[in-house]
């Protein structure tokens, strides 16, 4: 597995910790991580070869010409605080793996471990059922008891028993299974818009890990995206009622000649 591991350049900090992620349901944790690793600046520092988890199915074509397999990119990040000298790992993956996910969350907890990592963050999605124009609460769950204690802290919803599905949360498993302390940060999604990007749960997950992490970051981009999502929602929403509507109801003067046939012979 280790012939996998691609690092270019090796930090050393005080402390480091680690935020994994992938795309899930509104793709709350890709843009939570994208956008503070963006904002931050960091800077690539390796990648997790792709061809042995994914598999090609199929190429694009630009003017006529076939371009060659591209793989879904697997790649870590790094910034370090000038100040404190904490530092902060990324991995971000382009897509979740259809199989071999638990090794390569292995892989990332090899590099974790060679790093030092102290603690592995995660997010991902909360479907509730709840209305997109609410506030977003935020769920958190942990590795062990003394972080719980933490996640209350920060006033997360702690909800007991849930299943948190795909690589955002079998990222955790694996690394409580290697004794790292790891937290995973859910953002509220409503039920009826699980496939639409909801940049609003992942603007209420970042600001819960910023304040974990004692990083201050500009999230005014992040919240006109989070504006402009919730327009999105209320189009859809009319959209379906409307459908709905259609569907489901007759005007009366649409009955045609059947309908007063039926009115006649019940007299």
């Amino acid at each position: 597995m280790k012939d996998l591991i691609r690092l270019y350049k090796e930090p050393h900090p005080r402390t480091c910790f680690l935020f994994a992620s992938w795309p899930g349901i509104g793709n709350v944790s890709l843009i939570a991580a994208d956008y503070l690793r963006r904002k931050l600046n960091a800077e690539e520092i390796g990648e997790i070869e792709p061809t042995y988890f994914f598999e090609p199915t199929g190429i694009m074509v630009k003017d006529n010409i076939v371009e060659a397999p591209r793989f879904p990119e697997s790649k870590f990040y790094y910034w370090q605080d000038a100040v404190s000298g904490n530092g902060l790992l990324f991995f971000i993956g382009e897509e979740q793996p259809s199989s071999k996910g638990y090794e390569l969350a292995q892989c990332i907890l090899d590099v974790a471990q060679r790093l030092k990592v102290q603690r592995v963050y995660s997010c991902a999605a909360a479907v509730a059922r709840i209305h997109h124009t609410e506030e977003l609460k935020v769920w958190g769950a942990a590795t062990n008891s003394e972080l719980t204690q933490t996640l209350e802290s920060f006033d997360i919803v702690l909800k007991g028993d849930l299943q948190i599905a795909g690589l955002n949360g079998l990222f955790l498993g694996a690394a409580r299974e290697r004794g790292i302390e790891g937290i995973c940060l859910l953002g509220e999604v409503p039920t009826y818009a699980v496939q639409i990007p909801n940049p609003k749960a992942s603007l209420a997950v970042l600001q819960v890990l910023c304040r974990m992490l004692g990083i201050e970051i500009d999230l005014a981009e992040l919240s006109e995206l989070a504006v402009q999502s919730e327009r999105q929602m209320d189009r859809l929403a009319k959209e379906a009622a409307a459908e709905f509507i259609e569907h489901f109801t007759e005007p009366i003067w649409e009955r045609g000649e059947d309908g007063e046939d039926e009115e006649e012979e019940e007299e």
